[in-house]
């Protein structure tokens, strides 16, 4: 289970868990294409499509840092040939970058639901779609989006039905993709975590840095997003995965090394986790 010279093109990975997606990649010696929006450091939020490329070929990767809108399927679509031409192909594409604002429709300004859509559902469908010629030559491609399980239940909609709307998209998305693309031997499937992971979202929608103290970091959601990636012959696909639940699939027990204070407490379980 290595992904040694594959090619992962990964949206929003200057920071969190793109990053650590990234990185993990980077220790099998893989070649990983950074796309982000951000080529420039920003005061509260850490970290660079540059930065991240020096700690990919640090940890034993090849980096291309993009800078990429995920909106602009023109810039998408010069982004995966570019990253093709660069690295001789793509074998997989990680769907990562995100919008996250938890408000009902009340109070949502459509702009920002217009953003969400865009960047959550949409992205998806335009990021795959222009991935999909250099997947079908991979011998065996891999779609990974991070998006949740579906849940009808009420208490996902009732606060911040606008989000949940634009993440299960995502999910539906890949329950589609997987069927579709099964002819030329691409697997797609979706990863959400169990906890709420300390990253950027957590510390600024749902409830600040004090909330890591029950948080895991972004490190298990790259162990598990790799056991999805090095899988073969469609062996996985289809599926709606938790980190958690799909390590323990792969015959991993221990899971105290994710917690970012060991001395939290219990662990606050992510949204869409029933």
């Amino acid at each position: 289970m290595s992904l040694s010279g594959k090619t992962l093109f990964i949206t929003g990975a200057s920071r969190g868990i793109g990053r650590e997606i990234a990185l993990r990649a980077a220790l099998d010696g893989a070649n990983v294409v950074i796309a982000s929006k951000s080529a420039e450091a920003h005061p509260k939020l850490p970290g660079t499509i540059f930065s991240v490329a020096e700690e990919v070929e640090a940890a034993g990767g090849r980096a291309l840092p993009l800078q990429l809108d995920v909106r602009d399927e023109t810039a998408v679509g010069a982004a995966m040939d570019r990253a093709a031409e660069h690295f001789g192909g793509i074998d997989a594409l990680v769907n990562n970058a995100g919008a996250i604002r938890l408000m009902g429709v009340e109070h949502l300004v459509p702009k920002r639901f217009d953003l969400m859509y865009q960047i959550n559902t949409r992205a998806v469908m335009v990021c795959s779609q222009a991935a999909l010629p250099y997947l079908k030559r991979s011998g065996g491609g891999h779609i990974l989006n991070l998006s949740p399980p579906l849940s009808l239940s009420s208490r996902w909609f009732a606060q911040h039905a606008p989000y949940t709307v634009t993440k299960y998209g995502m999910s539906m998305l890949t329950l589609g993709m997987s069927d579709e693309f099964e002819k030329y031997g691409i697997s797609v499937n979706s990863l959400w975590p169990k906890t709420i992971i300390a990253t950027a979202a957590i510390e600024f929608e749902l409830g600040g840095r004090q909330a890591f103290k029950r948080a895991r970091t972004p490190a298990i959601m790259a162990d598990a997003a790799h056991a999805i990636l090095s899988s073969s012959n469609r062996h996985v696909t289809g599926r709606l995965l938790i980190d958690e639940e799909l390590l323990a699939e792969q015959g991993q027990t221990e899971f105290g090394q994710y917690r970012y204070d060991p001395q939290g407490g219990p662990l606050t379980p992510d949204l869409f986790v029933d």
